[in-house]
């Protein structure tokens, strides 16, 4: 994409590194277990797809779309819930996947409505980590990269829908 406002910070070989390392430790952490994958649309489905592949844990796989964000740049902090999970989690052991935690608003809602539901475990795997935007405690489990506080696109992030096929991250602006 020839957009002079775009700095690669991420290149596709070392997204392909952290995942292969997210998978190897969830692989690990749930040896002989099946997983039921709960992923947040829409960024977070190309990091899912890769994850997927890599696991070699049974897993399921479903998914729910929030909204914190509305046109901007910047979370509202009221968190929008535009397609629920269709799946039973109650006895589970569930896997939230998101392509980036900031606020952190969206995962937290995500966690109480799952945790409510009596799973056997939850933990969240997110593939960015923007500990700078954090407004509410929460931690993930696995992290593939922790990032600075920069408006980031490419990799299934975007800005108004735009950029999400770039394969590797990029600042923006």
């Amino acid at each position: 994409m020839n957009d002079p406002d775009l700095k690669l910070l991420y290149s596709e070989a070392c997204i392909s590194r952290q995942v292969e390392r997210l998978a190897e430790e969830i692989n690990r952490d749930y040896e002989g277990r099946e997983l039921l994958i709960i992923c947040v649309l829409k960024g977070g489905v190309i990091f899912l797809s890769d994850l997927v592949r890599r696991l070699k844990v049974p897993v399921k796989i479903d998914f729910v779309q929030l909204a914190s964000y509305g046109e901007g740049t910047e979370s509202q902090g009221v968190v929008e819930l535009r397609k629920n999970f269709d799946s039973s989690v109650k006895g589970k052991d569930v896997l939230i996947v998101e392509d980036i935690v900031d606020s952190g608003f969206s995962m937290e809602f995500l966690s109480q409505k799952i945790l409510n539901q009596t799973p056997s475990s939850l933990k969240a795997c997110v593939f960015l980590d923007k500990k700078a935007r954090r407004m509410v405690p929460f931690e993930a489990d696995y992290v593939g990269i922790s990032v600075e506080d920069a408006f980031l696109v490419g990799y299934g992030l975007d800005l108004d829908e735009r950029y999400r096929n770039l394969p590797g991250i990029y600042s923006k602006g």
